[in-house]
């Protein structure tokens, strides 16, 4: 283990001490980031240096690994294991990652994509958060440190319940061509932030859907399932006919936040279109 300290000039002013370990492995990471209580794990950066910078004293430690397994894509039959170190820019220049290189390509700038990773977007939060909604539609599954894996719903709802373990890889299902789309909706182009995204896994047989998976970006406090939808698309043909119930079940079960982008009746009103948009073939 590395150790150093950093000083860090704040928003208002004051100047605020970090100590910054470095571990050569995941779990050497994950083992101290349960120690003491007072640390955050640094990826990329994106999230952990906004906190400091603007005077987050919640945690006094970061903890970062340079474990070269956090950086690999690994092909595993009908799924592709996405460590979590990976980067945006990486994803984009990945083969493996074609169907994702899209998603990446709305996060932030090119200087964010070259730091932001594919586990930190698992954490950001509302209106943040795009690539995980895609990752939720895909079916994405979870690796913490130490082996142990949990459907990323299931991290998304806990992810307010206090510290989570460090997740080291995501694997999610390689969909076929065509078969995934998805759309961001921002004020600001190309890199606004989000007043909604929606990510949409389309699998079909004959020529009908079978088994959708429709996840929604900054409609709720994490990416969340529009399970309404994805029931009324089953058996339906991707047509206007076919998918009218599901645009009739767009928000249903959902709160959508307010914020400075749009308030929540907005986002519900304008659900609909955009999700016909996206099934349609017609998003931009």
């Amino acid at each position: 283990m590395r150790s150093g300290c950093i000083w860090v000039s704040r928003h208002d002013g004051a100047v605020m001490a970090v100590t910054v370990e470095t571990y050569a492995t995941a779990e050497e990471a994950g083992r101290a980031l349960r120690t003491g209580g007072d640390a955050r794990y640094l990826g990329g950066g994106t999230i952990v240096m906004r906190a400091i910078n603007y005077g987050d004293q919640s945690f006094r430690r970061v903890v970062r690994a340079t474990d070269p397994a956090l950086r690999q894509v690994r092909a595993q039959g009908a799924r592709v294991e996405i460590g979590s170190g990976v980067t945006m820019a990486e994803v984009i220049d990945s083969r493996e990652l074609a169907f994702l290189a899209p998603v990446a390509r709305w996060i932030g700038g090119p200087a964010v994509r070259e730091v932001a990773t594919v586990g930190g977007n698992l954490f950001a939060e509302h209106p943040y958060g795009d690539f995980a909604a895609a990752l939720l539609a895909l079916d994405a599954v979870v690796t913490e440190v130490g082996g142990a894996t949990r459907p990323l719903e299931a991290l998304l709802s806990a992810r307010t319940r206090g510290t989570q373990p460090l997740i080291t890889a995501v694997s999610v299902m390689r969909p076929e061509a065509g078969a995934f789309r998805f759309a961001k909706v921002s004020r600001v182009k190309p890199k606004g932030v989000s007043v909604m995204s929606i990510a949409a896994w389309l699998p079909q047989q004959g020529g009908r859907i079978s088994g959708a998976r429709i996840a929604y970006g900054a409609m709720a406090a994490t990416p969340i399932r529009t399970m309404g939808v994805e029931r009324a698309l089953e058996g339906k043909t991707l047509d206007a006919a076919g998918i009218a119930p599901a645009l009739s079940a767009a928000t249903d079960g959902l709160q959508p936040p307010s914020d400075a982008l749009a308030s929540g009746w907005y986002r519900r009103e304008v659900a609909p279109v955009h999700l016909r948009r996206l099934l349609l073939g017609e998003a931009a």
